[in-house]
């Protein structure tokens, strides 16, 4: 079911067209939640920045910030992120077997330490709203205030993005679907 169809350029104002070309510019295409981050011009446009600065500008590792995205495509079941970032991670370096431990909802075996310490503040984080002095602490040590944030705002950006999506419909591309 169509819940809210995309926007076509005829039924943008000026304010979506302008939006629809700096999303088009800086990420050289529109999909995922964007097209119907449009019907908000405002929101699309900071939410669009957000994420440039979190995927491309932070100065978290990118197995770091790949792995906090796909804990959470995990938790909130959200197929179309995962299928973006899935392949992503493992380029980043994430080790196959965790990245498919995490797709079947399964704690994943660490080879590397900091991935460990980032996976459990995360996981954390989303279940329990907070984690405990000691979880903190081994993830400030890891990746100090700045990055902290990071990772912090990468856990509550992408759940926007995963209710949007979920919301709406957002149709998922390819077919490694989430195991549930």
């Amino acid at each position: 079911m169509d819940r809210l169809p995309e926007l076509t350029a005829e039924d943008m104002n000026d304010a979506q067209r302008r939006i629809l070309a700096d999303i088009q510019s800086s990420r050289g295409g529109i999909r995922g939640p964007f097209p119907w981050l449009l019907r908000s011009p405002g929101m699309a446009n900071i939410a669009q920045q957000l994420g440039a600065y979190l995927r491309y500008d932070s100065p978290l590792p990118g197995n770091l910030r790949e792995l906090a995205i796909l804990v959470v495509a995990r938790f909130w079941a959200a197929q179309y992120e995962w299928h973006a970032h899935a392949p992503i991670a493992e380029q980043e370096g994430v080790d196959p077997a965790v990245i498919e431990a995490i797709q079947k909802n399964r704690r994943p075996d660490f080879g590397d330490p900091g991935e460990k310490i980032l996976y459990d503040f995360c996981v954390g984080t989303l279940e329990n709203q907070r984690v405990d002095d000691a979880t903190y602490g081994a993830m400030l040590d890891l990746v100090g205030d700045e990055q902290l944030l990071d990772v912090i705002a990468i856990l509550g950006y992408y759940s926007l993005l995963a209710i949007i999506m979920g919301t709406f419909n957002v149709p998922v591309p390819g077919d490694k679907p989430l195991s549930e």
